[in-house]
């Protein structure tokens, strides 16, 4: 039984909007998410290279003019890859069904996972043109990522989208519409987990504060790739455990698989978040320890020069 929940806040989605005949432009908090998570994020990258004592004799990868190149590659990869990942990871059959309804992004559905594969493929290409060390530079865009992270995540909340399973937890919210009441065996109002808030404190301040402490205190970026180790298993960690409490994807829901597991044996399975974020955390892990070798490789060159 529900004994204690907090209301959702009655906060419209839109900013303003402007009406010019028949054309509306609305300016919608997810919009300045992105806008304001893509500025911090260009913002900590300057401030980082403007500070050589941060990183290793070679200096910073890039400068700053290079990495106002760099946000045009970065936002185009965030709007393509978000959008096709989505496309491919969680309606497949139906995008190929309706194939001009891949290009109407502001009806939503954007996939992080297919955001940061397009970031990391733009990241590439414009590292290989810019001669630019590609570890270094990941370790800048992992430096700015959480702030977007935790923008886009209370942008979901506010939207009343990826909301979490039910709940009867005293911080549950009560998120307004059919399929957030649509709770098997509540009668009443059904209260929910608020999993985005969840991840905004998890993927986006946690996260972040740990990767700007490594940076500035710790010495991290002296070390290419070991932030963006960090970053990945961080975010793969905090993905997988926020997987719990949020609502699984309708598509992955079945009578013989209520939980919605992409990939399940019995009652054990994996989400499809869970799915995609195992090899982030992979990779992360391998990142950092090939970091730490070839620090302390390096480290043991040098002591061997001055002997």
């Amino acid at each position: 039984m529900l004994t204690a929940a907090i209301p959702f806040p009655d906060i419209s989605h839109e900013l303003f909007s402007i009406e010019i005949r028949s054309f509306t432009f609305a300016l919608r908090w997810y919009a300045l998410a992105y806008i304001f998570g893509l500025l911090i994020g260009w913002r900590i990258c300057v401030m980082a290279v403007s500070r050589p004592a941060l990183w290793s004799r070679a200096g910073p990868p890039l400068d700053r003019r290079q990495i106002e190149e760099l946000l045009t590659w970065i936002i185009l990869g965030v709007i393509v890859g978000g959008r096709l990942g989505f496309v491919l990871f969680y309606q497949p059959e139906y995008y190929m069904a309706n194939p001009l309804e891949i290009l109407k992004v502001w009806q939503g559905g954007m996939s992080f996972h297919g955001g940061f594969l397009g970031v990391a493929i733009a990241g590439l290409v414009f590292c290989l043109r810019q001669k630019a060390s590609l570890l270094s530079v990941a370790d800048l865009l992992a430096l700015a990522t959480p702030t977007g992270l935790f923008l886009g995540r209370l942008a979901n909340f506010i939207n009343n989208e990826l909301w979490g399973r039910p709940t009867d937890v005293p911080w549950a919210v009560i998120f307004p519409g059919a399929a957030a009441q649509n709770c098997l065996g509540v009668v009443s109002l059904c209260a929910r987990h608020p999993s985005q808030v969840y991840e905004a404190l998890l993927e986006g301040l946690l996260l972040g504060t740990v990767l700007i402490y490594l940076a500035w205190r710790r010495g991290w970026l002296k070390m290419p790739g070991a932030l963006t180790g960090t970053f990945l298993v961080g975010y793969g960690a905090a993905r997988s455990l926020v997987e719990l409490f949020r609502q699984p994807d309708t598509q992955f829901v079945t009578p013989g698989n209520p939980v919605g597991h992409a990939i399940h044996f019995g009652d054990w399975g994996l989400t499809m978040g869970q799915v995609l974020s195992a090899p982030m955390i992979l990779i992360g892990l391998a990142l950092v320890l090939h970091a730490f070798r070839r620090s302390g490789t390096a480290t043991k060159q040098r002591t061997s020069f001055v002997a």
